[in-house]
Formats: C-alpha cells, sequence, structure tokens
C-alpha cells in the first residue's frame, strides 16, 4: 500500500544537481558581475522548474534541491544565533578528496531568529510545491552536526564553559526552529545527520578523541537533543532524518555499519523516518534494522546510490528490499536514492539526465512493490 504521509514509498534524500545557469549566476556574482538580488532571481526560475520536474517523474515531494546553498549544513548553521562560518588551514578530508576552507564555530549564546533566510526558502519552495501539488519538503542540518566534527575547540569556553549548557541552549535553538518552519507551513521536515554514521566509525571516533573529545555517551547526548528540538511538533508535521557516511563530489568519508547505534538510533530517538544509506557494503547489513519498533516509524531504504550515473536494476533494488524485510516490516520500509545528488555545489559526478534516471526508478520500483 502506498502512503499518504510523508516518507513516502518512493522518496528522496533533498539535494539536486546545481543547473548549469545557477552555477553560472554564482561564478558571475563572485566576479562582480551581477548582483546578489540578479542571482536570487536565477535561482527563483531553477526552483520553480525544478520543483515541476520532481513532480513529473511521479514523486509525491519536492524540494528546492538545495539550490540556494552552497553546503548542505554551512549556511544553516551559519545564520543561526551566536554561529559564524570561518576559514581554517585544512577542509574536510574525503577519501583522496578535501573540501573548501569552511567551517563552523560557536562564538555566542545560540538562539533561532524567525529572520533565518531559509524560512523564506521554505515559503518559495511551499508556493511552487502547492501548484504541483507535492508535498514541499525542507532540510536542514542535525543539531548534532554543530557539535561533533568541530568538538570543544570550536566552542567558545567564555561562552559555554560547561557543555552542558551548550547542549541545552541546542536543544531549545533547534525546537524554536521546528516552530518557526511549522508556522511557515512546513509539514515535512528533515534532519540530515553524518554524525550517527562516525559514530559508527573507529577511524572517526579516534579522530575525534584526537581532537581532545570524548565519544563515549555522544549517542545518548544527541538523542537526548534531538527528542527535545523536536517534542513540541504537532501531529501532523513529520521529522525525518538522513544518516550519511560522507558525500562530496562523489567521495565519503566514513565506514561502518549501523550495529553500534541502531538501538539509540532507531529506538531511541523520536523521528518519525530513518533515511538510511545502504548502497555500498560500507554501510553494512540490514540486521540493525532489527531495532525499529513496530508501529509507524518507516526506514528509507537508501539501495539506489546518488554518487555514479549507472542505473541499479528494478530486480536487484527488489532483492535488496526483501532482504531488509527480514529485519523490518515491508510495511514500515520505503525506498530511495542513498543521499542527496548535490550535498555541495559542485554536485556529485553523474548527469542531471542519469540522476531523474534514479528517481523515476526509485518511483516505478515503489509503485511495484507497494502498489500505484
Amino acid at each position: 500500500m502506498q502512503r499518504t504521509k510523508p516518507p513516502f514509498r518512493a522518496d528522496e534524500v533533498g539535494s539536486l544537481l546545481r543547473p548549469p545557469r545557477i552555477k553560472e549566476a554564482r561564478a558571475r556574482l563572485e566576479k562582480g558581475e551581477i548582483s546578489a538580488d540578479e542571482l536570487r532571481k536565477v535561482e527563483d526560475m531553477e526552483i520553480e522548474k525544478v520543483v515541476h520536474k520532481q513532480a513529473s517523474v511521479g514523486l509525491k515531494l519536492a524540494t528546492d534541491g538545495e539550490f540556494r546553498r552552497s553546503w548542505w549544513h554551512f549556511d544553516f548553521l551559519s545564520h543561526l544565533t551566536g554561529c559564524e562560518l570561518f576559514h581554517p588551514d585544512m577542509g574536510i578530508q574525503f577519501a583522496g578528496v578535501q573540501t573548501r576552507h569552511d567551517a563552523i564555530r560557536v562564538i555566542g549564546k545560540l538562539d533561532f531568529s524567525d529572520q533565518h533566510p531559509m524560512l523564506d526558502h521554505f515559503r518559495f519552495l511551499k508556493k511552487y510545491a502547492d501548484q504541483a501539488h507535492v508535498t514541499p519538503k525542507m532540510t536542514i542540518p542535525s543539531p548534532a552536526v554543530l557539535h561533533f566534527r568541530g568538538g570543544r575547540k570550536l566552542i567558545s569556553k567564555d561562552v559555554y564553559p560547561d557543555l552542558e549548557e551548550f547542549y541545552q541552549d541546542l536543544g531549545k535553538t533547534y525546537r524554536k526552529a521546528v516552530k518557526a518552519f511549522y508556522d511557515a507551513g512546513c509539514r515535512y521536515l528533515q534532519f540530515d545527520d553524518t554524525v550517527w554514521a562516525y559514530l559508527c566509525s573507529p577511524e572517526e571516533l579516534q579522530k575525534s578523541r584526537d581532537r581532545g573529545d570524548n565519544p563515549d555517551g555522544l549517542q545518548e547526548i544527541y538523542a537526548r537533543v534531538i527528542n527535545y528540538a523536536i517534542a513540541d511538533r504537532p501531529s501532523d508535521m513529520v521529522i525525518t532524518t538522513h544518516v550519511c557516511r560522507g558525500n562530496f563530489r562523489s567521495t565519503w568519508i566514513s565506514s561502518g555499519g549501523y550495529e553500534p547505534v541502531a538501538e539509540t538510533m532507531l529506538a531511541g530517538t523520536n523521528y518519525d523516518g530513518y533515511f538510511l544509506e545502504y548502497d555500498s557494503d560500507r554501510a553494512g547489513g540490514f540486521e540493525p534494522l532489527r531495532f525499529l519498533p513496530k508501529g509507524n516509524k518507516v526506514v528509507v531504504v537508501g539501495v539506489i546510490t546518488s554518487k555514479f550515473g549507472e542505473l541499479e536494476k528494478k530486480d536487484d533494488i527488489k532483492r535488496r528490499l526483501e532482504e531488509a524485510a527480514k529485519f523490518a516490516p515491508i510495511e514500515q520500509l520505503a525506498v530511495s536514492p542513498q543521499c542527496g545528488f548535490a550535498s555541495t555545489e559542485e554536485g556529485n559526478i553523474l548527469s542531471e539526465e542519469e540522476q531523474w534516471a534514479k528517481l523515476r526508478l526509485a518511483v516505478e520500483v515503489a509503485n511495484e512493490v507497494w502498489g500505484k
């Protein structure tokens, strides 16, 4: 049976490849050849088109493709009160490639302002999603993302001498964000999160210790912050999370199955759904899905890769869904690409045509597995 509310049987994570017109306009803005307002008009036009494109391939939801963002997370975090974007000596190290040298640090008391630019971004998306008769989906980084990678070193000790106060303010900040997006009309919100996957990686845990942090106990702290943030959401608002092992120009950061975090993540956080990456051996097997509580929660199985253009075979996807259904009821499963197609504006190494073929494939598989 198909689902009438998110997450849908065929869904998507969020980001889409940036159209050439947006890339060109951003380059011209950096050279001072056009204004920010002129860039916004290009973005507006391309977002309107991509919303209708998502509807045309059969999806029941649409994102704005994150077309207004440079990064999947920094653009949101840098506009939180108390946070600032800065440029360290090194970027984030992926497998064989390093990102631009951007990072976020906490320099003041955390808070969420009703002037956050992404509220208007959502309102614009909703306008065209309503026209296309699809559900507008908004994606923001999880609160855990603000803490894990930088850790204690990037949180002012003058402002937060005790990290417990930081965690409390982090939860309050995100609770305000949830309410603000709801008031703007958002009924489908997603917290994108790399941290649960990092907590499954011995290498990333060691990097945390090398930074002077102690990752022991972070699962429970993050679950507490997340649950506080989403506790007051109204009954008609769906909040999901997407768990990623890194996605930059088709490369990755971490490896390791979900077993170390599955019980806390699936049973201990109060999300309505979980987009879980399952497109490579680095994600491990489906056994951790046994911790999904029986009921209304949904795992969106990411067995279609967004990293490369080769199209998966339907029978292979169906077989993997059958394997997953050994550990969680098929009624509590859905299917999607394993991640967005452009977590940063650079995008992954595939064409727009290949991107849309992947999304059509998800819709076709969902229709055949769960019925039209």
